[in-house]
């Protein structure tokens, strides 16, 4: 207590001190462009912490020791340093956006004027305008050439990306993450978003070759926050709450549960006319028979109460008016009530998202700290689905002497996450979310002869309705003895988790100009994941329990020197900077299942008592670089720019595993020259880069031959498992791109066009082998790929004056994607329209064609007569007897005794198509590119003297999605699955005109794969608002330095092509509702500055 007293004496008789020698001054900050005052202005005494803000008049007071200058700075202006006066009137000129602002690049930070590679970077303030567990999901509509898509909506899931289209078939395709100057290979989620200042995403080759193989698919740097320099001590305080809820509807179903009934019986009432040829009358005795208990045609449920000696279903074709919903039905002597439930409503309900955040930051003349801490508790709108996250950041420096700098970035987090299994199967009865596409008619619980759910004091929950039998004796046709919303309840899939990383650095400031700095990290995560199920109900109840568990941990450390000279001889500006870096990461694994659980309680190994499997794995992967880079401008209107990089990668065999990689660019700043005089032109710079990247991501091992260790009678044995070829080695990536960079109106609108060209040379490829070699195939390095486009950013202010600002950002990407080259061992003939090529799941890859071309038969609509789907077919050429007529690839035909012996390559001519309503005589179709044509983003922020307003949006315009569940609701033949409205304008006698087949049980082809259900793609979300008010400074007191309310919105509403359709969901052509639903969270929140 004696020195916290004594401290506390001194520091006020200083403060008294300091007070007597200063004076004080006031005076107006106000706008050179039109005169109107800056609301917001920070004026701080120069070399000091101590400053003020400017009122809403522009006004500021600040007690300023004799001699010293004031430093006036505001967002968007330049800021000035001027001789402190009474009465003083500071004018700040408008900032050109692209002019000052500096863009973090690799190895380092560039002045966007001087940059001549592409970049897109967003700030911590439109980082912090959107609700995300990962600071990537912000980038969403934000970046052009960026596309961000996530299959699934669970919460804690990690996005997919894509920078400028895709580089490779078989390589990986993700961009390299770079944090704080380091290759980062964890978690995107691990990665608290309040504590990123910035995200570039670095796209051509003058940005991205400086990290070689990692770099070829492009970069996202990120960069934490830090103490700005002469910055008082600040304390925010954030903290917003609120509640997540389903963004995408459902598609739109049969949900009458009559109505169900009606479209079923009608099916199977087609099919007895049609098939059998019964008349309408007793088709509708037979329907009415089978359509509820057959296991051929029946649904096993009936949940009305139809009159004894009636039918369900009337010779009108509608419900017997006089049955009810609702039926009492008798099991082994008890009595249940059989009701329909709303699956989707038990599915899916709203969740709360919480989410604190606490930072502490300061600065001295030789030190500076930025200390976070912050938790988010997000629940899932399903039952067990959440994910919460605690992590703390401390980012701290201090100047040791004038010439060393020490520096320490690290971050600790801690995460749990509870998620469904089989998310995205619709095949899987473990998936809860298949079970959007029930049928209106079956219970999810099951029910008292009163109606009351009943209660399972087993297993502590309602009791569910598994559709097995086992109680009730029912059995449901779809997806028959299960219920995953009850599993969900009982089962496990918990994953928890710690992570640490940790960055030091050290600056040291040599002679001769040259700054020598180390990087080097070090990365640690540990998870522990638990998966059990119950052994109450289901497919595993007679396991009696299963408990599996897995321990995973992941480490990494990259080593980084780097030496840095920068000179200038008059007007000529060189940099140079050679650099070394070492990355290493390895990857453990270890997992084992047991069954017969003694408790459920008990989720450990050691609980159960039957063995089931155990094993680990390791990975070991790393890299070595040597770095240089050259920059060059002259009068800072010129620009060039060169690099250079020699790499290593353990992927590769040791002959083949270093590669060079380098890049060229150069950019003009025609604004500066003598000649141009255009008052309204503030920046317009040209710039074009040349270079090539590499992508090592084909996985590991590919170089060397290796088996499977297997048990042969407890003995061990090897079987093969991979061919090795230890010539395979780098996919190289030529990047060529050009663009114009401007600001104009002072300001008022800047922006960006580029044009790039990027070919993939070398690509991985699979080559099959026969069976009698043992392995099925091995890859080898041949083909090539493009990839082409237009990206345009804009953005602008509409108007603004002393109390309104009015903004518009938007920016767009056109890309074309095309094979250039294919391995000759994996092409083959298909026909005269497709040519050579081959196929891989649905698309179809060729030459001179994008990797997204669909491969499909075509629809042809629906034959008039009979009501049957129709697709097309070639017609070949035929001689005089009717058989088809065959030639040689250089077009000789080829006589039938000649084919008798012929064992080459041989074509038949194709001379029309015709329809047919036999599937398998259908031919397939190269239908074209599914990629989109266009996508991006667009907003609009407006601020009115405190208040603050924004609204961002994305969009894709074209390209085609799959709609594979549109296609199964569209089915006869799938008893028990929700039928699609549409099915009710099926083809019949009376509406022939129909495009939809006939509404028929056992028409297996019906709904079968084709161009029929290729869907438009396009798309447009409202992905943000945000709608803000920031309390006046007069209404604050004490230690308060801002007050901000807020309310804000994210993932609100998408619109497409069908209801239910979320084209978002990936890159690609396939698309299910059987995923985890997209969620929307809405908030309020508040943040105190102190």
């Amino acid at each position: 207590m004696k020195r916290r007293l004594t401290m506390f004496m001194a520091c006020l008789f200083l403060s008294l001190g300091m007070a007597l020698a200063q004076t004080k001054v006031t005076g107006t900050v106000v706008s050179q462009e039109d005169g109107q005052p800056i609301i917001g202005a920070t004026v701080w005494i120069e070399g000091t912490s101590v400053g003020s803000i400017t009122d809403v008049n522009g006004k500021f007071s600040v007690n300023v020791p004799a001699g010293k200058k004031l430093t006036v700075s505001y967002v968007g202006m330049q800021s000035r340093t001027v001789t402190a006066s009474d009465n003083m009137r500071v004018y700040l000129k408008a900032d050109a956006h692209s002019l000052n602002e500096v863009l973090v690049t690799g190895y380092g930070t560039q002045k966007k004027s001087a940059f001549t590679g592409s970049a897109a970077q967003i700030n911590a303030e439109e980082i912090g305008k959107v609700q995300v567990t990962n600071a990537i999901d912000a980038l969403k509509g934000k970046a052009a050439g960026v596309q961000i898509h996530t299959a699934t909506g669970q919460p804690g899931a990690s996005p997919t990306i894509r920078i400028r289209g895709i580089n490779s078939l078989n390589a990986g395709t993700d961009p390299l993450i770079v944090l704080d100057g380091s290759p980062y290979s964890g978690s995107l989620n691990d990665i608290n978003p309040a504590d990123v200042e910035s995200m570039t995403v670095l796209k051509d080759a003058a940005s991205t070759a400086l990290y070689g193989a990692r770099g070829g698919n492009g970069v996202i740097q990120i960069t934490t926050k830090k103490a700005k320099k002469g910055e008082n001590a600040v304390i925010t305080v954030d903290a917003k709450f609120g509640s997540n809820s389903k963004a995408i509807p459902e598609y739109e179903t049969i949900d009458n549960p009559a109505k169900y009934y009606e479209m079923w019986y009608l099916g199977l009432k087609n099919y007895a006319m049609n098939t059998f040829g019964y008349a309408p009358g007793y088709a509708n005795k037979w329907a009415n028979n089978v359509m509820i208990n057959d296991g051929t045609y029946g649904l096993g449920y009936n949940v009305f109460t139809v009159p004894e000696g009636q039918l369900m279903i009337g010779t009108n074709d509608k419900m017997n008016p006089n049955a009810t919903l609702g039926r009492l039905h008798s099991y082994e002597g008890k009595e249940y009530w059989l009701t329909p439930d709303d699956w989707d409503d038990e599915i899916y309900g709203t969740g709360t998202r919480q989410e604190y955040t606490v930072t502490a930051t300061g600065s001295t003349e030789k030190s500076s700290f930025y200390l976070s801490a912050s938790y988010l508790d997000n629940e899932g709108i399903t039952a067990a689905s959440d994910y919460s996250r605690f992590s703390t950041r401390l980012n701290a420096d201090y100047q040791v002497k004038p010439w060393a700098k020490v520096g320490m970035n690290v971050s600790y987090a801690h995460f749990e996450q509870n998620a469904l299994g089989n998310d995205g199967s619709a095949g899987s009865s473990g998936n809860a979310f298949a079970f959007s596409n029930i049928a209106p008619i079956y219970p999810m619980y099951i029910r008292d002869a009163q109606g009351n759910i009943i209660f399972d004091e087993k297993s502590g929950i309602n009791s569910h309705d598994y559709g097995d039998g086992s109680i009730i004796g029912l059995q449901r046709m779809y997806l028959a003895q299960s219920n995953p919303i009850s599993d969900n309840m009982l089962n496990t899939r918990h994953t928890e988790g710690n992570t640490v990383n940790a960055t030091g650095t050290l600056e040291l400031r040599l002679p001769l100009n040259i700054t020598f700095y180390s990087i080097n990290n070090v990365y640690l995560n540990e998870s522990r994941y638990t998966s059990t199920t119950n052994p109450f109900f289901g497919q595993y109840a007679s396991a009696n329990g299963m408990v599996t568990k897995e321990h995973a941990r992941t480490w990494s450390y990259n080593y980084q020197q780097r030496l840095n000279w920068a000179e200038s001889f008059g007007k000529n500006n060189v940099e140079l900077m050679l650099a070394h870096e070492y990355f290493r990461s390895y990857g453990y694994d270890l997992w084992a299942d047991k069954s017969n659980q003694f408790s459920v309680d008990n989720k450990e190994l050691a609980g159960a008592v039957v063995m089931g499997s155990a094993n680990s794995s390791m990975s070991d992967y790393n890299t070595e670089s040597w770095i240089a880079r050259a920059l060059y401008n002259f009068d800072e209107k010129y620009f060039a720019s060169a690099s250079v990089m020699r790499q290593a990668s353990s992927r590769f065999h040791k002959d083949h595993r270093w590669g060079t990689f380098w890049s060229f660019g150069g950019g003009w700043l025609i604004n500066k020259e003598s000649w141009f005089n255009v008052d309204w032109v503030d920046e317009l710079k040209l710039k074009a880069s040349y270079g090539e990247t590499g992508n090592d991501n084909i996985g590991g091992y590919l170089y060397t031959t290796y088996y499977n260790i297997a048990n042969s009678n407890d003995n061990v044995s090897l079987t093969p498992s991979s061919l090795g070829n230890k010539e395979i080695t780098w996919e190289k990536t030529g990047k060529f791109n050009a663009g114009i960079d401007f600001s104009l109106l002072k300001g008022r609108l800047t922006g960006t066009v580029e044009y790039y060209y990027n070919k993939t040379s070398d690509m991985l490829s699979w080559f099959s082998l026969p069976p009698s070699f043992g392995y099925r195939g091995y890859y080898d390095n041949v083909g090539d790929m493009a990839n082409s486009g237009i990206e345009i950013d804009l953005r602008g202010d509409v108007i603004r004056t002393k109390d309104f600002t009015w903004s518009l950002h938007a920016n767009l990407t056109s890309n074309h994607n095309e094979i250039l080259e294919l391995a000759e061992g994996n092409k083959s003939w298909y026909d005269e329209i497709a040519g050579y090529g081959y196929s891989s799941s649905s698309y179809f890859y060729q030459e001179g064609t994008s990797a997204y071309s669909y491969w499909t038969k075509e629809y042809a609509g629906v034959d008039k007569q009979t009501g049957e789907a129709m697709w097309y077919k070639n017609v070949y050429e035929t001689d005089a007897n009717g058989n088809q007529n065959y030639y040689t690839p250089d077009g000789q035909l080829l006589t039938a005794k000649e084919l008798e012996t012929y064992t080459g390559e041989k074509h038949r001519k194709i001379v029309d198509r015709e329809t047919t309503t036999t599937y398998n005589d259908a031919d397939y179709y190269n239908v074209g590119d599914v990629m989109v044509d266009l996508y991006g983003g667009f907003g609009t922020s407006l601020s009115w003297k405190g208040f603050d307003f924004s609204a961002d949006f994305q969009y894709q315009i074209g390209g085609k999605v799959y709609d594979g569940t549109y296609a199964g609701l569209m089915n006869a033949n799938n008893n028990g699955q929700a039928i699609h409205v549409d099915a009710m304008n099926s083809w019949s006698q009376t509406n022939s005109n129909s495009d939809i087949p006939r509404w028929q049980f056992n028409d297996v082809y019906m709904t079968s794969s084709s161009d029929r259900f290729l869907t438009d793609a396009t798309a447009l979300t409202l992905s943000n608002i945000t709608l803000g008010y920031t309390l006046p400074q007069s209404l604050l007191g004490g230690n308060l330095q801002k007050v901000r309310l807020y309310v804000v919105a994210d993932n609100i509403w998408t619109w497409s092509k069908r209801q239910g359709l979320d084209p978002r969901q990936s890159i690609g052509a396939g698309n299910t509702n059987t995923y985890y639903a997209p969620m929307r969270a809405i908030s309020g929140g508040i943040t105190v500055t102190f």
